[in-house]
């Protein structure tokens, strides 16, 4: 939401960026969007009972000086896509952001996002709005309101709503659970975040109440305690919500609340105490929880940290449905402190229990810098394996910073479904010298082979023969580390430090297939695929 405030700010730049006269180019990625001026905060889901069916969300520009929510679907897949749909206003003063959705055991797809206008006035100032299409997003039925921007008097708790439904089949099967946060400007800590539930379909709202209680409070110091939701297989609501309150702990933390009776009652517990926060206030430091649809009690969440000296992404899980949590681990493979920040994540389970995160990645950019070029990348770590794949690549462009895109809490967003080991993913990005909403379908079932890990910077002349193979690999070349062999799925093999050079692998008693070996050289990691045959 703060991002319409930018945005407005920032019009002349955007004015700017529309008279350029530039041609399209989609190289791989589709352009959802095709706008001249802006668009940002992309949303996507796709239908669990019907994989060819994907809807996306997004915040479009709205002529003169609004913004407003866009959806646009696809029938097969991500091959075609019906006509863009304009959201209309609930005020035509109004401006809109933050669209999320998600589908029923119906297949029927819901929209919730925020209205509202800057400062507020007395009588109407917006809300968070809930619409509901029948015919799989082509239309939308008219709006229902989850919350009044007055509704917690002087709290303005409409902020970045997300919405889970519950599909479970069980007793809350149905419920739909909307969590937000404050917006800017509230004068009166502490600050809260916010839980909304429906248990008849999205038509009436049962009373906003508190995520966060006494002695689990979010507190006075972070301003936005946003909640990420989801539900599990069993239909009990999880949501993880940031906090500090140095009588309840320290240091700052991540608090894990769930309810096993669709809202009714609340239990929580510390996921973990945070000592490296991010502290740059650019970088989107959002934070995702996820349940395993194959197993009620497995969480994971994905956060940013800077345990290593820079930003990286990293996940914690819980097998005990959030009693206690994991040590975490690394996902992004660039090199270790090699001062690149990564954000931006996004994360999503397979039916089947695979899991992907994506994330904007920066090791390919020129410095340190949140203000510099990027790239979205990805990771995958299949339901049969400890670790995660070597990570990919999603989009196909080294992409410039954008000052409009990129210069405030909001605007760039990604968001990714993973469904029958198929990944789609959408984000905002100015590749084509427009800020426009661009998607990629790519097919994981195979592990990562139809897509290219390859760090673009290659340094180092390495060697690797013969190519296909099969009996024994040679890596050759300067400044060797370290050699690892790992299967498609990411699993290590072989793991070899440096000795003779050219360093050998024996890979005659391996099944055929495609193979990915590491190399670590000083300061890099170069990753390469070869073939067993």
């Amino acid at each position: 939401m703060k991002a319409q405030l930018t945005f407005m700010k920032s019009f002349a730049s955007v004015i700017l960026a529309f008279l350029a006269v530039m041609a399209f180019g989609q190289n791989g990625n589709t352009n959802l969007s095709n706008g001249y001026i802006f668009e940002g905060e992309p949303f996507i889901k796709v239908n669990p009972y019907n994989p060819q069916h994907i809807a996306v969300a997004w915040m479009g520009y709205d002529f003169p000086f609004k913004l407003a929510i866009n959806t646009r679907v696809s029938f097969d897949g991500g091959n075609t896509w019906e006509a863009t749909n304009e959201i209309p206003h609930e005020n035509n003063i109004f401006s809109s952001a933050d669209p999320s959705m998600d589908f029923d055991d119906l297949g029927n797809v819901f929209l919730t996002y925020c209205e509202f206008v800057h400062p507020p006035i007395t009588s109407d100032s917006g809300g968070v709005f809930i619409r509901k299409s029948l015919d799989g997003g082509i239309s939308w039925q008219s709006s229902i309101k989850v919350m009044d921007l007055h509704g917690d008097p002087g709290k303005k708790a409409i902020d970045r709503p997300w919405i889970s439904i519950d599909r479970s089949g069980g007793t809350n099967n149905g419920n739909i659970y909307v969590t937000t946060m404050n917006m800017d400007g509230v004068e009166n800590p502490p600050f809260n975040p916010y839980l909304h539930i429906s248990v008849d379909g999205g038509n009436s709202w049962m009373p906003w109440k508190h995520l966060d209680i006494p002695g689990w409070s979010a507190g006075q110091w972070i301003t936005h305690p946003m909640a990420t939701p989801t539900v599990s297989g069993n239909g009990v609501f999880h949501a993880v919500y940031p906090s500090w309150v140095y009588v309840q702990n320290p240091n700052p933390q991540y608090i894990h609340v769930s309810s096993t009776d669709g809202g009714s009652t609340l239990q929580h517990h510390s996921v973990f105490n945070d000592l490296s926060p991010v502290a740059d206030t650019l970088s989107k430091k959002g934070y995702l929880i996820r349940s395993n649809p194959t197993n009620n009690s497995h969480l994971v969440f994905f956060y940013l940290a800077k345990d290593f000296g820079d930003v990286d992404v990293f996940i914690r899980e819980s097998f005990n449905e959030g009693l206690s949590w994991t040590n975490p681990i690394r996902i992004n493979d660039d090199p270790i402190g090699n001062d690149r920040m990564q954000d931006l994540i996004w994360a999503d389970f397979d039916n089947d229990g695979d899991l992907v995160v994506t994330w904007r990645d920066r090791r390919n950019a020129p410095d340190s810098t949140f203000t510099t070029s990027s790239e979205i990348w990805g990771a995958v770590k299949w339901k049969d394996s400890t670790l995660f794949s070597p990570n990919f690549l999603i989009s196909d462009s080294l992409v410039p910073y954008d000052t409009v895109l990129g210069a405030s809490s909001g605007n760039d967003f990604m968001s990714s479904q993973f469904v029958d080991d198929k990944l789609y993913s959408v984000w905002g990005s100015n590749q084509n010298d427009y800020l426009n909403i661009w998607f990629q379908k790519i097919n994981l079932e195979n592990g990562i082979t139809s897509i290219n890990p390859v760090i673009h910077e290659i340094t180092n002349n390495i060697s690797i023969f013969p190519n296909p193979a099969s009996n024994k690999i040679c890596i050759e070349g300067d400044k060797i580390d370290r050699v690892q062999l790992l299967d498609a799925r990411g699993n290590i093999i072989a793991d070899k430090l440096a000795g003779k050079n050219p360093l050998e692998i024996n890979i005659s008693m391996i099944p055929d297939g495609v193979y990915f070996i590491k190399v670590f050289v000083k300061e890099k990691l170069l990753i390469h695929k070869i073939i067993k045959e």
